[in-house]
């Protein structure tokens, strides 16, 4: 009996293979850091070492087996799923010669180079993909083709690295579209590539695999792929997806208007439509979802868990000890002190990350203002409760610029990642949005999301919503508290005004922004 889903998750900072039961339980885990090195000779590079983070993936698969003790014949099937935008390029031959992570920033001078080439390009391009120079592929292919010819005229295919571990598997290479759509070289409505768009930024249109779709096997685990992994050679390999739309998937929005809020380093407000329409305004990005024929608007801010490790290791070193003394988290002994704060805090407020702008995409100098010099209120557990309301309205801005693009919004906000852990976060997103929040069980969904559709590909689930339904298992909800609520709808429109005027003193080069995409 094949008891068993297996899901490798290919993330920014670590790589980790995950064993779950077909109700969606997890039962082991096994996870390797790693780093993307920067080339000292190209600034903002972040090169991926393909054959040493090989060896850290097949070394998860390894160790989650031997510590379960699973017979590896248990597995039913393995799905992939990885950070986004990432690329390789691989040579005629099949091997890897080129790789970046996704945070790679080393492609400005290519972004202006688009840019002055064709000012009105990016726009038609996203309306078209859904994607603009600030995330995908384009200006990173060009970099090769810049500063490494040979490399680029060595390329005959270009992959992801979710599709790369698959291909590692089985030895199939081929993209899908959840991933493969942040590349900016597909078309959103077909799901398949667009050599019309590569062709308009001077690349190649012969560097393009297969695209097969999401929840369909790719193949088998080949006699080499289980010396290397130890996994049983024919165990099917089912194709998966990108980090956040399989994330999704572990939380249990997998139909048009159903959405996710996901909270960590960064946060991804995630909607489900029932096409990939664009907004006209190129604001926000469109991704195919992993669940065939839907897709999702993806607005995203850049460092509000970055935000709050900065607050808590520059401030809070009390908490820090303290918590340490009692084996608890500092950050349950600051939103302890938090909780005590009012909505609104006092009329305080703070500018960190923005509501997407994708087409013109900036954040503001980090600021706090509206503050009075009464220590009784104004504390550093007053601060640290405005970074959080600041993320809030965020979100909220977020569901209204989805709204205006799509026409709908959802009725509930499923909130999943490591800020979900936290009640009074999740307490004051649902008081500024007004919509009920709802955590699931599984803080971390996206191991748990290609389970399933690991589990749907070989027919355990009859589609990816009913698998999801049977293992995203929901923990706590939480109800707007109306007079919360009231503070925070009289204080939204002014800190949308405060951040719009922090923004043009960062025009101004006055201040400098706290993020900024290439070219801008």
């Amino acid at each position: 009996m094949k008891n068993y889903l297996m899901a490798i998750d290919a993330g920014t900072g670590s790589v980790r293979a995950v064993l779950f039961d077909l109700k969606g339980n997890q039962i082991g885990c096994s996870q390797h850091e790693w780093t993307h090195n920067e080339d000292p000779r190209f600034p903002g590079s972040m090169d991926f070492d393909w054959k040493y983070n090989w060896e850290l993936a097949s070394g998860c698969v390894r160790n989650v087996l031997a510590e379960t003790k699973i017979d590896p014949a248990e597995i039913a099937a393995i799905s992939t799923t990885c950070m986004r935008e990432g690329i390789l390029l691989y040579d005629k031959d099949g091997n890897e010669i080129w790789a970046c992570a996704n945070v790679d920033a080393r492609s400005n001078d290519e972004v202006a180079e688009l840019i002055r080439m064709n000012p009105d390009l990016e726009l038609e391009l996203y309306k078209k993909s859904g994607q603009s120079y600030a995330l995908n592929a384009i200006p990173r292919i060009l970099w090769v083709k810049n500063n490494m010819p040979d490399i680029y005229e060595k390329t005959a295919k270009i992959g992801m690295f979710n599709d790369w571990l698959i291909y590692k598997l089985t030895g199939v290479l081929a993209v899908e579209p959840s991933n493969g759509s942040t590349t900016g070289l597909l078309d959103l409505q077909t799901r398949t590539w667009d050599t019309e768009i590569a062709a308009k930024c001077n690349l190649r249109t012969d560097i393009f695999p297969d695209i097969l779709e999401c929840g369909s096997i790719s193949g088998k685990v080949t006699a080499k792929g289980a010396s290397e992994t130890g996994l049983a050679e024919g165990t099917p390999v089912v194709v998966g997806g990108g980090d956040c739309q399989l994330g999704t998937i572990g939380v249990g929005a997998c139909k048009p208007g159903e959405a996710a809020v996901f909270g960590g380093s960064f946060w991804q407000y995630e909607f489900n439509t029932e096409s990939g329409k664009t907004d006209p305004y190129g604001r926000v990005r469109v991704n195919c979802h992993a669940v065939p024929g839907v897709w999702q608007y993806e607005a995203l801010a850049f460092k509000p868990g970055l935000v709050m490790r900065w607050f808590r290791d520059g401030f809070c070193q009390e908490e820090k000890r303290k918590a340490k003394e009692i084996g608890d988290d500092p950050y349950n002994l600051m939103n302890q002190a938090a909780e005590k704060i009012p909505a609104g805090c006092y009329g305080m407020m703070c500018c960190f990350s923005d509501i997407m702008n994708f087409i013109n995409w900036k954040h503001a100098a980090p600021t706090f203002t509206n503050f009075e010099l009464l220590p009784e209120k104004f504390n550093k557990y007053t601060f640290y409760r405005s970074i959080l309301e600041n993320t809030a309205m965020l979100v909220k801005g977020h569901i209204e610029l989805v709204k205006e693009a799509t026409g709908n919004e959802p009725d509930k906000l499923i909130f999943a990642g490591g800020a979900s852990v936290s009640d009074l976060w999740s307490q004051i997103l649902a008081d500024v949005t007004g919509k009920p929040v709802v955590t699931p069980v599984v803080k971390e969904a996206t191991a748990l999301g290609a389970a399933i559709i690991a589990g749907y590909g070989v027919g355990i689930y009859p589609s990816i919503a009913e698998g999801a339904a049977i293992c995203a298992k929901v923990d706590k909800t939480y109800t707007p508290n109306l007079e919360n609520k009231k503070v925070y709808d009289e204080m939204y429109p002014v800190w949308r005004e405060v951040y719009k005027a922090n923004l043009d003193l960062c025009d101004r080069k006055l201040t400098k922004n706290m993020w900024i995409a290439p070219g801008l």
